[in-house]
């Protein structure tokens, strides 16, 4: 373990689903398919899920650097299925590919956009904290699912790839 108590290599640090909205709340394991997280929905889906939408991820430590800025904000509370830990951030891109655990592969394919439901969680309400327009590098991404399994937290974390021909910014 490290300082942090938490696993010192790149990992999932919590999987989180909800029956449509924020936050999505944790869960112990999850299966992923093609078309996102069993047991997990959206309410909105003409801006959420879909095939290049199937999975949200966010980093454990940008959280944690929101939290610092005064902000109230928690895994699982902007809305992301995965919050992962020790993963270079600025590596995870449109065109990356990661793999989780033994089977799960995702591709990055776009940064999310923030919503007002997350407005609460920020100080004076000012959900586009999280945004990649405004904030480049503070966003949560959207995936593709390429291969399917199941995904625990624990779970390692390993950047494969980018691939540059289906990069969408």
């Amino acid at each position: 373990m490290s300082k942090t108590g938490r696993p010192p290599y790149p990992h999932v640090h919590q999987i989180n689903v909800s029956d449509g909205g924020v936050p999505k709340n944790p869960v112990l394991e999850a299966r992923i398919t093609k078309s996102g997280l069993e047991g997990d929905r959206q309410r909105n889906r003409k801006v959420h899920g879909g095939a290049d939408r199937a999975v949200c991820l966010f980093s454990l430590e940008m959280i944690e650097r929101l939290q610092d800025e005064g902000h109230s904000i928690e895994p699982g509370s902007a809305g992301e299925n995965l919050t992962l830990a020790e993963v270079e951030w600025e590596h995870v891109v449109p065109g990356v590919v990661l793999t989780i655990g033994p089977h799960v592969r995702l591709e990055i394919k776009s940064y999310t956009a923030p919503c007002d439901l997350n407005a609460h969680w920020f100080r004076e309400g000012d959900f586009t904290r999280i945004s990649h327009k405004k904030y480049p590098g503070w966003s949560r991404v959207y995936a593709k699912v390429l291969d399917s399994g199941i995904v625990r937290p624990g779970d390692m974390v390993k950047l494969e790839k980018r691939n540059e021909r289906s990069a969408v910014r």
